[in-house]
């Protein structure tokens, strides 16, 4: 599971400019593979000297808006939307706002889910009581 890091990717490490595969493995608690991945989909785009990818303060961001998007169910294809809107150059207006919708809208969707799983867990439990004074008496009713 990747770290709380995420979260406080702003605040971590104001100093430095670049990092490198091992830094953001380490930092977020996913493997170079999966950053090849990002890179690979068009996700974040670190630098190359020679064989060794450099990222940015910028890749580190956008890292932390997928991994927190992927945590809440968000496709790639969000996640892409979103951080890509940063760059419209509307002092983030649209990013904000299209990203509020997008939660939002995942939230209520989520909610209908857990709502689904309680009552299921709600039968679930009605069924087995059933099934255990029935199981005392020797046979079900119908």
């Amino acid at each position: 599971m990747p770290s709380s890091a995420a979260y406080a990717v702003i605040d971590r490490h104001p100093d430095r400019d670049h990092f490198s595969i091992s830094d953001l493995s380490a930092e977020f608690g996913v493997t170079a593979r999966a950053l090849r991945f990002y890179e690979d989909e068009g996700l974040i785009a670190p630098e190359r000297r020679g064989t060794a990818r450099i990222y940015s303060q910028r890749d580190r961001a956008r890292l932390a808006w997928i991994l927190r998007g992927k945590r809440v169910g968000f496709s790639l294809g969000e996640i892409r939307e979103m951080i890509d809107l940063y760059d419209i150059g509307d002092g983030r207006k649209i990013q904000r706002a299209t990203t509020i919708a997008r939660c939002r809208d995942r939230m209520a969707l989520l909610q209908s889910q857990k709502n689904d799983i309680d009552a299921a867990i709600e039968e679930l439990a009605d069924f087995v009581t059933l099934l255990e004074t029935n199981g005392a008496q020797g046979r079900l009713k119908d």
